[in-house]
């Protein structure tokens, strides 16, 4: 991933999810899905998640003798498009710095 040409610390700070977290895309193709953070990139406000707006990816072969082939690549999206997913209440949701579902009060 490309490096944006002003990064901002103030995009660095306000980054709410977290890896590991649970979350729900809520725009595009894959809208409503459910999938786990796997890295968080701040400085281009982007998230990769598990399983998540693949693409796939034409391999070339290395060796002599060795197949090409195309590989399913996960791609980061922008943290605009996705919630909080509250486990308790089963819905996506907007991140607070408390980190608190405001439909069912519990912490995440």
């Amino acid at each position: 991933m490309r490096t944006p040409i002003h990064t901002n610390d103030a995009n660095i700070k306000n980054m709410k999810i977290k890896k590991g977290d649970t979350v729900q895309i809520m725009v595009g193709e894959e809208a409503g899905k459910k999938g786990k953070v796997l890295k968080v990139y701040p400085e281009g406000n982007k998230i990769l998640i598990e399983g998540l707006n693949l693409y796939k990816k034409h391999k070339k072969p290395r060796r002599q003798g060795e197949k090409g082939e195309i590989v399913s690549v996960p791609r980061p999206l922008s943290a605009a498009n996705i919630a909080l997913f509250c486990s308790n209440c089963g819905k996506g949701m907007r991140v607070n710095k408390k980190r608190i579902c405001q439909k069912c009060k519990t912490a995440l």
